[in-house]
């Protein structure tokens, strides 16, 4: 079983990889958008049969890889091989022929599942750099004005998200007695680290702008809603647990430091209401949902703060638990915009009645895979103010929720009689069951009635209030803080703003740039493992 599970963990990560090299054929390169459903399912398997398993080291005269599977890690790494599976089957429907499309995929794949199985610095910032740049590609997919700014804007911030982690990885290593890289020892030595407090700043800057932490969550509603519809959902779904997944396994739980544990929860409650209020100003569904997204990080963050605050060792799994629940349900969503633009009121019935459930489940309906993953951090903000400010999330996002379905419902397709074709409708179907059903499956709960249903009934009193009197609200525009700045910049230094304008419209014309950065970024993580 052991050798089982070390095939698996490798193939995870060189099975897109593999794909990828096939593409060095131009009938390589022809078969290779059908083939990127397959793409994940070592991984899936990995999640199913091998995990959590002993790591595997890899050792060589000047390197040291290892690969490591741990309760959360399996978790996160099962459902989100789940969603790379379906939307890359979406992804050969919707895009049809889109090779360069499908190689920018397999690289962020690689990357997307190999931080669920990185066991030590070096191999965890490969694969956070991987997933991070490569997902450049996704986003600029379509080529308009728009994405190619977004595109910017996010590989901009991604690079800055890498040089965080760069130097936070760097302090890390020098705080490990003896000559390990492990994450395991890295985490262990942290504590009593003269370089604490700054690691682990730099730890929550670099894994908070990837998983949205206000103020550094602009990317998100400027990405998702220029990218197409598949790469919307595992840029929301999956990409953005590589931030979750870096601060499950780098801040200490077991110890806890109660100062960093309450900054980080209470920022993550601001990010969980800010995204609500952002995100009910917005018209675009895939806007709204980004938001959402923000959100929900939000909530996440704010258990991992008050989790590590309290020294709380089940922390790691009971939000990867939650999280979970929105790789499944987000990716979803997002697939079932694409149907929904594609199908007419005539058949709006069939795509709506999910939609409307995966919408609830996000405010924790009872009965559906939401009031799971609500009732996994009871143990982090089930009581006292924590709890209110849980419950009152929840109402917000239910709101929010109801909001984008209003909106979706208003973007159905002009004929009628349209419908989707099978190839959308089928893995939107499938993650919608997996959204509905795994969390029964994978972590079961007693969960209370009407604690869990009033938050979504004041949700939903506040959608109908936001339907009637929500034209009035200022049109805050995707982007919101960055926007603001920019504006500024423009208003008090010009020569900055238009030599940076001249470095987005260079990034723009440059289709190699995430590429070049990729090469750049993996190039400084080899130094660092060489150096060690």
């Amino acid at each position: 079983m052991t050798l089982l599970a070390h095939l698996l963990l490798l193939a995870t990560i060189l099975a897109p990889l593999g794909l990828l090299a096939t593409a060095v054929t131009a009938q390589g390169r022809l078969r290779l958008p059908a083939l990127l459903v397959y793409a994940p399912l070592p991984g899936l398997a990995a999640a199913l049969i091998a995990g959590p398993a002993p790591p595997l080291v890899i050792y060589a005269d000047w390197l040291r890889l290892s690969l490591d599977l741990d309760a959360p890690g399996a978790l996160l790494l099962g459902v989100a091989a789940l969603l790379w599976s379906a939307a890359g089957a979406y992804a050969s429907a919707y895009l049809p022929g889109a090779t360069r499309f499908a190689g920018w995929w397999l690289l962020t794949l690689a990357g997307s599942l190999g931080v669920f199985i990185a066991g030590d610095l070096v191999t965890f910032y490969f694969a956070f750099a991987l997933v991070s740049l490569a997902a450049y590609g996704l986003v600029v997919q379509d080529a308009t004005r728009r994405a190619r700014r977004a595109g910017a804007i996010y590989l901009a911030l991604a690079v800055l998200g890498e040089v965080f982690l760069l130097f936070a990885f760097a302090l890390l290593a020098v705080s490990i007695p003896g000559q390990s890289l492990a994450i395991a020892d890295a985490v262990a030595a942290l504590p009593n680290s003269l370089v604490r407090n700054e690691t682990i700043l730099l730890l929550l800057l670099g894994f908070g702008l990837k998983a949205g932490l206000v103020p550094l969550h602009v990317w998100l509603p400027l990405a998702h809603p220029a990218a197409p519809m598949p790469a919307s959902a595992v840029l929301s779904g999956a990409i953005i647990k590589a931030g979750i997944i870096g601060l499950i396994r780098f801040l200490p739980f077991e110890g806890g430091i109660a100062g960093w544990g309450l900054a980080l929860g209470v920022l993550g409650f601001l990010t969980a209401f800010y995204g609500v209020a952002l995100g009910i100003t917005q018209r675009n569904p895939k806007t709204i949902l980004a938001y959402s997204s923000v959100s929900q990080m939000g909530v996440v963050m704010a258990a991992l703060g008050f989790g590590l605050a309290a020294g709380d060792a089940a922390t790691p799994l009971d939000a990867a638990r939650y999280a979970s629940h929105h790789v499944l349900a987000k990716g979803a969503l997002f697939l079932g915009v694409g149907v929904a633009l594609a199908t007419g009121a005539r058949r709006a019935a069939w795509i709506m009645a999910p939609v409307l459930l995966l919408v609830l489940s996000f405010g924790g309906l009872p009965l559906t895979g939401g009031a799971l993953a609500k009732e996994a951090t009871k143990a982090q903000l089930g009581a006292g103010v924590l709890g209110w400010l849980s419950a009152l999330s929840a109402a917000g996002t239910t709101m929010l929720m109801l909001h984008f379905a209003d909106r979706l419902r208003a973007g159905l397709a002009e004929t009628p009689e349209a419908s989707a074709p099978p190839g959308l409708i089928l893995p939107f179907a499938v993650m919608t069951a997996g959204a509905l059903l795994l969390p029964w499956w994978l972590y079961p709960a007693a969960v209370k009635f009407w604690p869990a249903l009033w938050p979504v009934l004041l949700g939903a009193l506040g959608f109908l209030a936001l339907r009637n009197w929500g034209g009035r609200l200022p049109r805050w525009p995707e982007g919101d803080v960055l926007i603001f700045a920019e504006r500024a910049a423009a208003r008090v230094a010009p020569p900055l703003a238009e030599r940076a304008s001249r470095i987005e419209a260079t990034l723009r014309a440059w289709p190699s740039a995430g590429l070049a950065l990729l090469v750049l970024a993996l190039l400084l993580g080899l130094a660092m493992a060489v150096a060690a």
